[in-house]
């Protein structure tokens, strides 16, 4: 684990922004080697130059969110979103299975589900997705940490109910990877974007697969899945991947260029050092709150902190260099290794004038 002093000093020296940003949960800020990696990939493509490292990017990344996720590369498919993922598991399931999901949920997690047209999809509140697993559930399908509000959902409860009923399991962790310590070998099948938490550029998402594949069908599979790629440019693909790789996209190779700098600060600074960092800011927030008499949605040990009623708050702040998110009405504010207490006191000030 990274010292305090170590912490800041390399946080210092990759962030410079120019606001008050406290909307991780909409993007994350890029660090300044992230910045670097995509100048020097886009003077690849611009000046002719051979693009091999650019494919060894996608496979660093690939290993490197592998052990984030605590499971083998073999079993990370490497692909372009969280929508794109749900759907190869949505076209997995037999006509007629029910999928048990959280009500409101992370569109991308959901939707999937619902255009077969022909599965059971039952929402319940995310309070009551464990209990509410039964027999003849065949997947259970939630955000460990809600968009809208940093709502944590009780992972462990859901993965023994899950057992109890013989149903599969399938977490995003896209609210959650980079500050909230993740264990993908607990579940059937995980996901997470790249662009929030683990500071990456926009177009890349991560799918872990069990080692047998958990009756997936890569339906999205083009040459890249193959498991000789460049011998799989033309005609159906022969061979598909050995490994999760016969579930990757065709890469954004530029994004992949810059997340690999971005995966490897996570490294450096440690997910426990990150999440100590980053709920104590949202602690401290939630306290200030309750002096101002306002009440926060009930997200203990969340880094995404919601405020009923103060999403109208939200261009003004904005206009004041305070960056936030109005959502359904709710003020949603998401802290992360960039902030200090400073900017939480500055939030807070700005919300008592």
């Amino acid at each position: 684990m990274e010292t305090t002093e170590t912490f800041e000093s390399l946080v210092r020296a990759e962030f410079t922004p120019k606001s008050t940003y406290l909307n991780t949960a909409s993007n994350g800020l890029l660090p300044a080697r992230t910045v670097a990696a995509l100048h020097e990939a886009a003077l690849l493509r611009a000046e002719g130059r051979p693009l091999t490292s650019l494919y060894e990017d996608v496979e660093a990344c690939r290993a490197a969110y592998a052990r984030l996720a605590g499971v083998p590369a073999t079993r990370v498919a490497a692909g372009a979103s969280v929508a794109a993922h749900s759907g190869v598991i949505a076209a997995s399931l037999p006509a007629g299975a029910e999928v048990l999901t959280a009500e409101d949920d992370f569109t991308s997690v959901l939707n999937p589900f619902h255009v077969r047209g022909d599965l059971k999809v039952r929402a319940v509140p995310l309070e009551r997705v464990a209990e509410s697993v039964r027999p003849g559930t065949a997947l259970v399908a939630v955000s460990a940490a809600q968009s809208a509000d940093g709502r944590i959902a009780d992972l462990s409860a859901l993965r023994e109910a899950a057992r109890a009923h013989g149903a599969r399991t399938y977490v995003d962790f896209s609210q959650a990877a980079g500050w909230l310590p993740m264990d993908a070998d607990a579940y059937d099948f995980t996901a997470s974007v790249s662009f929030k938490w683990l500071l990456g550029p926009h177009g890349a998402a991560f799918l872990v697969v069990p080692e047998d594949f958990g009756g997936l069908t890569p339906v999205l599979a083009g040459w890249v899945a193959g498991e000789e790629p460049w011998d799989s440019c033309y005609g159906p693909v022969a061979e598909l991947a050995h490994s999760a790789r016969r579930f990757d996209l065709t890469h954004a190779l530029f994004t992949f260029a810059g997340l690999r700098r971005s995966l490897d600060l996570i490294e450096e600074l440690g997910v426990a050092a990150v999440h100590a960092h980053d709920v104590g800011l949202a602690d401290r927030f939630r306290a200030g709150l309750a002096a101002l008499g306002h009440e926060p949605v009930p997200a203990p040990g969340s880094a995404i902190v919601s405020v009923p009623g103060l999403g109208g708050r939200q261009p003004g702040l904005s206009r004041a260099g305070i960056e936030v998110s109005n959502r359904a009405g709710n003020l949603r504010a998401a802290f992360h290794l960039f902030n200090t207490p400073a900017d939480v006191d500055r939030l807070l000030d700005a919300l008592a004038g």
